[in-house]
């Protein structure tokens, strides 16, 4: 970018910071996506009606694959707020806040002001983050205290400063207590790189380094000891189809390495690609220009290994390929590195300063944003969703006419111009997927939409249960009170009648046919698995066939 000429520009850039911020609190009273996010939620609701925060338990079983942190969070806000959806999803969302102020502090240490404000830009525009803040898992946690570690051992290092070695080590053990040992990786590769590429061979066996070491070990002792306690000191109990089950071991390998060398209890099947072309949507609307700067940047520093800044390339690089070797994979483990990917994407558009580069982001840029606002009509004309309110069109309409009038008023050169216009065009295309689009998809997650009808109707507080065949993470979330289990064949501890059920058409009529219950048909709900979106679902003249049917029931 060419260096700016007035106070308007930055002025702008703060507005638009608040604009973005806005734009990821927008999701915050959708409902909450299942399963995996109600999953999370419902982790969370048990440990408060159970009030144990040691051990983790789903469907009423022992629960060993994931760490304790981001529940801990969760269920502290349930104690104050209630088991209300943005109690669930504000903790996490002021997480990746976190990582946003510590991403500028970063960037503005490395860097300059300027890129520092373009970093949180990038992040807080950047498609996958924006989508973590509503479909809240362990992601948005995880991405800002990744960057606090990275941030605060940096310091550390280059102003030997013992309590940022305390607060790196904080935030690194907290990392590690809400995904596992791999939390390590970007943290770990960020620092090393840097000594490695920048011939600083004997800056890793600095005192320093043991000592973090020895304070995350500590500090990671609480979920060490809530695993040991549930599993290891019992031996009997059933995890993954075995007894003898060490919930230490699994923590400390099976849990991450173990899915990496595919030898764990949990297995995939990778693909070396699969980031790769993750990154190409995830990272939207800036992904290209990212791919242009790794190259850019790479050819530079190692011509240049004096000056070089390895620290975003090595933490971010590092984990990429480790994850794109790795046997498990999903699209949403890449965010704990977009904060490295936006201030290396920002400082390599600093540098953009001849009229080839400009021409080529524009243009670039100019595809990018058409074809956004492409799906977003695509969207509209197929799905209709039924949530898009005047007043939303209003707002999108508002920004669009920003998109044109800001870069003018800002007088700055293109590159800026561009990335102004493509910010606000991110803003529009998200706002609809959180103010439209998924207001209304979430009419088609049956739990959900069952559980609020049941909670209006349940007056007389009658029991709630569903069919195990059927188990719905998102009614067991926000059915009021405690949702029961029952065999679909109506076998075993049943609630006392009456009591409402939920289930499909077939299993009701076989409960029927097979014990006689005597049911009355309270409403029934179409339902499909949103978060595995196919176009024949998202095309309003075809979806009727792709919907199933949950019933809810009244057996007396």
């Amino acid at each position: 970018m060419d260096r700016p000429q007035n106070d308007t520009y930055y002025k702008w850039l703060y507005i638009l910071i608040g604009m973005a911020v806005l734009v990821n609190f927008s999701g915050l009273f959708v409902t909450i996506i299942g399963p995996d996010g109600t999953f999370y939620a419902t982790i969370a609701k048990t440990m408060v009606q159970k009030h144990d925060y040691v051990n983790l338990y789903v469907k009423g079983a022992d629960f060993l694959d994931k760490p304790h942190f981001p529940f801990w969070v969760t269920a502290a806000f349930f104690e104050v707020f209630g088991f209300v959806t943005w109690a669930y999803k504000l903790p996490g969302i002021l997480f990746l806040m976190m990582g946003a102020v510590y991403t500028y502090r970063f960037a503005k240490d490395l860097y300059n002001k300027e890129i520092a404000l373009w970093s949180v830009l990038i992040l807080l525009t950047a498609e996958h983050i924006i989508i973590s803040n509503n479909d809240v898992r362990a992601e948005p946690y995880l991405t800002g205290l990744i960057i606090a570690a990275i941030y605060h051992l940096y310091l550390a290092h280059t102003r030997n400063n013992y309590w940022h070695i305390l607060w790196g080590s904080i935030f690194a053990a907290l990392a590690i207590m809400t995904k596992g040992m791999f939390a390590i990786i970007p943290i770990g590769g960020a620092i090393v790189a840097q000594f490695i590429f920048t011939k600083q061979w004997r800056a890793p066996f600095h005192l320093r380094w043991l000592l973090a070491i020895v304070l995350t070990l500590i500090f990671i002792l609480p979920e060490v000891y809530c695993v040991y306690a549930q599993f290891d000191l019992h031996p009997e109990k059933l995890v993954f189809d075995k007894h003898n089950v060490s919930g230490v071991k699994f923590f400390f390998w099976d849990s991450q390495f173990g899915r990496f060398f595919n030898t764990g209890p949990i297995k995939g099947s990778g693909d070396p690609f699969f980031f790769v072309h993750t990154l190409a949507w995830a990272f939207l609307p800036w992904s290209l220009l990212l791919f242009a700067a790794i190259y850019q940047s790479i050819k530079q520093q190692v011509k240049n290994t004096a000056n070089a800044q390895w620290y975003c390339l090595g933490g971010a690089l590092l984990t990429f390929l480790v994850f794109s070797a790795s046997k498990f994979q999903l699209p949403y483990y890449l965010n704990i590195i977009f904060p490295l990917f936006a201030i290396q994407l920002a400082a390599y558009l600093y540098t953009l300063q001849n009229s080839k580069s400009k021409y080529w982001v524009q243009n670039v840029q100019s595809v990018v944003m058409l074809l956004m606002l492409i799906v977003v009509a695509a969207l509209q004309y197929y799905f209709r969703p039924e949530a898009l309110a005047w007043p939303v069109v209003v707002i999108m309409g508002l920004l669009m006419v920003l998109a044109m009038s800001i870069p003018k008023h800002t007088r700055v050169g293109e590159i800026r111009k561009v990335a102004i216009r493509t910010t606000i065009v991110a803003f529009v295309v998200n706002l609809y997927f959180n103010l439209a689009f998924y207001p209304t998809l979430l009419k088609y997650q049956g739990g959900s939409e069952a559980a609020d009808y049941i909670n209006s109707i349940n007056t007389n507080n009658y029991p709630v249960a569903q069919t195990g065949d059927v188990y719905s993470f998102p009614l067991d979330f926000y059915i009021r009170g405690t949702l029961k289990t029952i065999d679909p064949v109506g076998n075993g501890p049943l609630p006392q009648k009456p009591f409402y059920l939920v289930s499909n058409a077939r299993v009701l009529g076989d409960l029927v046919k097979l014990k006689g219950w005597q049911m009355e048909e309270v409403k029934s709900f179409d339902t499909y698995w949103i978060s595995m979106l196919k176009t024949a679902f998202l095309n309003r003249t075809t979806r009727q066939a792709e919907l199933e049917t949950i019933v809810v029931v009244l057996v007396k």
